[in-house]
């Protein structure tokens, strides 16, 4: 009677010879890679966030100064309409002058605002959603060969 040793898989059936890997090995390089492959995909979504999140940051800043500016306003209109009232010319054609030009300065603020708040888009990660999706046909594609 002859002693086989424990681990002895035989004759022709070594499977790092043929070229062939174990199931337990591939499901574990299987889970390896789908699990950088996650962490790759919160990565890019955090850092599309981070960019949005900028944009939405800048615009509202520029919104809320164009308010404030805009309440600059209204009491120098005030202003404006006291001085035409009460003093000469001169005077409330200079109080209107300061009130035309805090106009023009909330309507340049209101609209850069508008402008950084539209190229933010929506605040979803869409290339991380295009990723994910294309991730998952692939996954599927190869579980299918």
């Amino acid at each position: 009677m002859t002693h086989t040793p424990p681990n002895y898989v035989g004759p022709g059936k070594d499977t790092h010879s043929s070229g062939t890997e174990p199931v337990s090995e591939l499901v574990q390089r299987a889970s390896q890679q789908l699990t950088e492959l996650v962490r790759g995909e919160l990565q890019l979504a955090q850092a599309e966030m981070k960019e949005k999140g900028k944009r939405y940051g800048k615009g509202g800043g520029l919104f809320g100064g164009a308010g404030l500016v805009s309440f600059l306003m209204l009491q120098a209109m005030v202003a404006t309409a006291i001085a035409a009232l009460a003093v000469p010319l001169p005077v409330w054609a200079a109080a209107l002058i300061v009130t035309a030009v805090l106009g023009v300065i909330a309507a340049v603020m209101a609209l850069t605002g508008k402008k950084q708040v539209s190229q933010a888009g929506p605040p979803t990660p869409e290339q991380t959603v295009d990723s994910v999706k294309a991730d998952v046909a692939e996954i599927k594609g190869s579980a299918q060969r």
